[in-house]
C-alpha cells in the first residue's frame, strides 16, 4: 500500500481532470485567452466571451436545457443562497412559506435558517427510515402560502436519490417553485431539465472533476423574474450575479461537464461494478450495515454504520481518506445531522463511514480498502 491514504472521498471533492487543466491553462498568461469577457469592444474580450459561452453550452448539454438559462456563480453554495434568498426577496403577495428538509446540505439549511430568523415560515421535512424525503411528505407540507420547495437530488452523505420528477409535478401543480441542489447529481445521474418540473437547480464544478470556486444556477421559465440578485455591481449574468467572470474557471467547468456528457454512461457502469464489490465485501461483515435506502441511490456513495464497540473512523486515516460525515460537519467533529435525522444514535452516527468512489478509483484500491477496514475491525480497541 502506498504511503498516502487511498482516496475514497470523491463526494467531498474530486481531483481536476488533466484535460480540464489543459483547457484552463489556455486561459492563463499574457499569451493566453486572458481577456475580460465583458470587454467585447476588442478581440481579447471577445475571445474570452466566446469561451465563456461555449462553456455555458457545455454545461447546458449535460443537464438538458438551453444555455441562456444558466447563471455563473462561485459554486453550489452561492447558487443555493441565490435561489432561496433571491426568490424570497423578490416575492410579491402573501406567498412566503418555504419547504425544505433537515437532511439538506448546510448551504441550504443555514440559508433557510437565516430566512426563518427573519420571519419567513419554514417547514422542515424529516426523512423516513431509509433517509428519503418522499413525494407524499412534500404533498402533506404544501400550504396555500407555499412559495418555494428546496430539496437535493442526491444526498451528499447517503447517496440516496430524491424523486424529483414526482415532487416537481406536485409543486408545479400547487403553483410554487422547486429548487434542487444537484451538486452531487451532475455527471452521475441523467438530468433533463427541459422534461423536469424544476424551476431552479444548483451545480458545482469541483464535484465533477472541475475546479473549485465555480458553479452555476439554472433559472427556468417559471422562475424568470422571480429572483432578486444577491451580489450587485455591474449587472452581469442577466443582472442576477455581478462580477467579472473567471474565464479559466468557467472554461474548466465547461470542459468537465463536456467530458461527463461523453463518458458518464461508461464511467457509471464501471463505478457501479466497483461499488458492488465494495458493498458486498463490507456488508458480509456482521457488524457493518448500510445507512440509507439500498435501492434508490447512486453507486458512487456508500454510507456504512460499523456496530463494533469503540470503533472510530479515524483509525482508518493512515490507510483511507474517507469521511464520517460531510465536509461541513467534519470541521467541527460533529455527528452527521443526516444520520441523526434518520434516527441513529450519536454513537452510531460517529461510527459511520462515507466511502465515495470516482473516476480514478481502481479495482485494486477497492480490494485494499476492504483489507484496511478488516484490519481496523480486527485491531484491539486500545488502538482506536
Amino acid at each position: 500500500m502506498s504511503s498516502s491514504p487511498l482516496y475514497f472521498d470523491y463526494a467531498a471533492t474530486t481531483p481536476v481532470d488533466d484535460r480540464v487543466i489543459q483547457a484552463m491553462v489556455a486561459c492563463l498568461g499574457r499569451q493566453a485567452n486572458f481577456g475580460n469577457p465583458a470587454s467585447t469592444s476588442h478581440a481579447y474580450g471577445n475571445r474570452a466571451r466566446q469561451s465563456v459561452e461555449l462553456a455555458r453550452r457545455q454545461v447546458a448539454e449535460l443537464v438538458g436545457t438551453q444555455a441562456e438559462r444558466l447563471i455563473w456563480t462561485s459554486g453550489a453554495t452561492e447558487s443555493n443562497n441565490l435561489a432561496l434568498k433571491g426568490v424570497v426577496m423578490a416575492a410579491q403577495g402573501s406567498r412566503r412559506h418555504i419547504i425544505t428538509s433537515v437532511i439538506e446540505h448546510k448551504a441550504v439549511i443555514d440559508t433557510a435558517r437565516q430566512l426563518e430568523a427573519q420571519g419567513v415560515p419554514v417547514t422542515w421535512l424529516v426523512p423516513n427510515a431509509d433517509g428519503l424525503i418522499t413525494p407524499e411528505a412534500v404533498a402533506a407540507a404544501l400550504r396555500p402560502d407555499t412559495l418555494l420547495v428546496s430539496l437535493m437530488m442526491v444526498n451528499n452523505e447517503l447517496g440516496t436519490l430524491t424523486d424529483i420528477a414526482r415532487i416537481g409535478e406536485l409543486v408545479r401543480a400547487h403553483g410554487a417553485l422547486l429548487h434542487v441542489d444537484a451538486a452531487q447529481a451532475a455527471g452521475k445521474v441523467a438530468i433533463d431539465l427541459d422534461a423536469l418540473a424544476v424551476d431552479l437547480m444548483s451545480f458545482s464544478a469541483h464535484k465533477i472533476y472541475g475546479p473549485k470556486g465555480i458553479g452555476a444556477l439554472y433559472v427556468g421559465a417559471h422562475a424568470s423574474g422571480s429572483l432578486q440578485a444577491q451580489i450587485h455591481g455591474g449587472g452581469h449574468e442577466q443582472g442576477l450575479r455581478s462580477g467579472t467572470l473567471a474565464t479559466h474557471q468557467i472554461v474548466g467547468m465547461g470542459a468537465a461537464y463536456a467530458i461527463a456528457s461523453a463518458e458518464m454512461a461508461e464511467e457509471n457502469q464501471r463505478i457501479a461494478a466497483l461499488s458492488q464489490r465494495l458493498q458486498t465485501g463490507l456488508l458480509a461483515h456482521p457488524q457493518i450495515r448500510l445507512n440509507g435506502c439500498p435501492q434508490q441511490r447512486i453507486a458512487h456513495t456508500l454510507n456504512l454504520r460499523v456496530d463494533h464497540p469503540g470503533f472510530n473512523p479515524a483509525s482508518l486515516s493512515s490507510a483511507l481518506a474517507v469521511s464520517s460525515t460531510s465536509a461541513c460537519n467534519s470541521a467541527s467533529n460533529a455527528a452527521s445531522h443526516v444520520l441523526l435525522a434518520m434516527g441513529l444514535a450519536p454513537t452510531q452516527a460517529l461510527a459511520s463511514l462515507r466511502l465515495s468512489l470516482g473516476r480514478y478509483t481502481s479495482a485494486e484500491e477497492v480490494e485494499q480498502a476492504l483489507q484496511a477496514i478488516e484490519r481496523a475491525l480486527s485491531a484491539p480497541a486500545a488502538l482506536w
